[in-house]
This record gives C-alpha cells, sequence and structure tokens, in this order.
C-alpha cells in the first residue's frame, strides 16, 4: 500500500527502472552512436512532449534498439539519420504521437467547435 501511495507522488516505480535501464544501454554504444543518441533524446524530449510514460519509454527503448543494432552491424550514422537529422527526429517522433500532449487540446478544440456548430443548428 506503501509503495503504491509512493508512486503516486514520485511515478511508476517499473518506468524509472526502464528508463535506467535504457540509460544504461546508451552508455555501453561506442562514443559516437552514444552522442547521437544522447543528442536525439534531448531534441526528442524537448520537442517530442510526450505525457504517456509508456509511449516515451517505447520510443526510448527503439531508438536504443536502433542504435545498438546499427553499431553491431557497423552502419554509419549518416545512413541511419541521413543528411537533415532534425528530420529523422521529426519522423521518428510521428511513430509515438498518441503519447504527445497536444493530442488532448486537438480533441478538445474538436470537441468544443463540434458543441458550437451543433447549437447553431
Amino acid at each position: 500500500m506503501a509503495a503504491r501511495w509512493i508512486e503516486q507522488l514520485t511515478g511508476s516505480f517499473e518506468d524509472k527502472r526502464r528508463y535506467r535501464q535504457y540509460k544504461a544501454r546508451v552508455t555501453q554504444l561506442p562514443e559516437s552512436y552514444r552522442t547521437a543518441v544522447e543528442a536525439l533524446d534531448r531534441y526528442l524530449m524537448y520537442r517530442g512532449a510526450i505525457t504517456k510514460g509508456d509511449v516515451l519509454l517505447s520510443m526510448l527503448d527503439d531508438l536504443a534498439s536502433l542504435f545498438e543494432q546499427s553499431a553491431a552491424d557497423g552502419t554509419p550514422i549518416r545512413d541511419i539519420v541521413g543528411d537533415d537529422p532534425v528530420d529523422f527526429a521529426e519522423t521518428f517522433l510521428q511513430n509515438y504521437s498518441d503519447g504527445q500532449w497536444i493530442n488532448k487540446e486537438r480533441q478538445r478544440l474538436t470537441n468544443a467547435i463540434n458543441a458550437a456548430a451543433d447549437d447553431q443548428a
């Protein structure tokens, strides 16, 4: 019971464990891959605005897996992200859009306009 109360204040222990595992995986990457993942991680955190922990952790796990496999295969970083890393990050982020806070606001806007239109009819 105490653990559940603490989780309400601090967040899911499982999510924290998964995040620490992700960070540990990233530190095991060769330096250039690690630098690329850390840069992408920072951009995705700022740009993504993902509020659902499970979606965020899935995205980070997928990012780590992509770079782990690429490092194992010897795939150059430019072959992974292309010439425009922002475009790569934006495209990657689109796969996790259901965790973004803006979706709730989009739905709220749609509902408000629908209600206003219905009132006029």
